[in-house]
């Protein structure tokens, strides 16, 4: 069994952590965090007392961090400079495309194997090991990624070159955002025309207007059991979640000259219902600020 550093124990690094533990590795932990630390411990994780001293004599590295300048800030001040020679190294974090590739550049060049592997599958994915990984970097890498990836979702997939991991994560979320809204859309009409939101899920699912949206996520209570409508939108994954991609995803269109209206407007209702109280609801909670009856708690 492989000896791993983890660095970023958050709601869905601590499920990540948890599910290498339980695969047998030698797993040490760090986070910010006492409490994330004590976490990771009961689920079998070692806690280290820093980021470097994680990573010492670690065979694998695997990074869940919020944002580039995190990713940065820790590869630069604490991974190369303490990580053994050849040391695997996996940054699961979602950032920007540029900083994803300057790192995997600065790895190779310092002769580490390195891939950008975002995931997708929220929290329960990460909990059950269910989650897809969209992983950028040199074959070589991939494949010794690939071993540790699997252990922790169901779907490990090479996108391409560094960075490319990233670019397939901020493209997927910013479609899941704009079908979304449009499915939420769908079901407001079909209730101010009064159709019952169950008979037009019946429908819609199996018509040209499916989607995951649609039928893995549905945003109303009743049609999918699963789905965080029938929680009261607790979260599985949260409207910031949702507006942190879509901000990349803006940023990427903007820096590349792409075109993305839709994936702009989806920008900014995210950013409306995060400023009117929806930050900590699920994405999907949007429903009820486009039916008329969202109301900030």
């Amino acid at each position: 069994m492989a000896v791993i550093a983890f660095i970023g124990l958050g709601n869905m690094g601590s499920g990540m952590c948890a599910n290498l533990a339980k695969a047998g590795h030698d797993v040490r932990a760090f986070d910010l965090s006492a409490d994330a630390i004590k976490r990771a411990e009961a689920a079998g994780a070692k806690g280290a007392a820093s980021a470097a001293d994680a990573v010492a004599g670690a065979d694998a590295i695997v990074t869940m961090l919020p944002a580039g300048k995190h990713v940065r800030a820790v590869y630069e001040g604490e991974v190369f400079p303490n990580a053994k020679p050849g040391a695997l190294m996996m940054d699961c974090s979602t950032i920007d495309v540029a900083t994803a590739r300057s790192v995997g550049e600065a790895a190779a060049a310092k002769g580490f194997p390195f891939v950008d592997a975002p995931v997708s599958g929220g929290v329960a994915g990460a909990e059950a090991g269910t989650l897809t990984f969209m992983v950028g970097g040199p074959e070589d890498a991939f494949s010794k990624a690939e071993e540790f990836l699997s252990i922790m979702g169901k779907a490990v997939i090479h996108a391409g070159d560094a960075g490319t991991g990233q670019a397939a994560k901020i493209c997927n979320n910013m479609l899941l955002g704009i079908t979304m809204i449009g499915t939420c859309e769908a079901f407001a009409l079909a209730e101010k025309l009064g159709l019952d939101q169950q008979r037009f899920f019946d429908i819609a699912s199996k018509a040209s207007g499916q989607s995951w949206s649609m039928t893995s996520y549905c945003p109303v209570p009743g049609p999918v059991e699963a789905s965080p409508a029938n929680r009261g939108y607790t979260p599985g994954f949260a409207t910031a979640m949702m507006l942190k991609d879509l901000k990349l995803a803006m940023d990427a269109a903007a820096t590349s000259g792409a075109t993305t209206p839709m994936g702009a407007q989806a920008e900014a209702l995210y950013a409306l219902f995060d400023n009117l109280g929806g930050r900590n609801a699920d994405f999907s909670g949007i429903y009820k600020l486009l039916q008329g009856s969202w109301k900030a708690e």
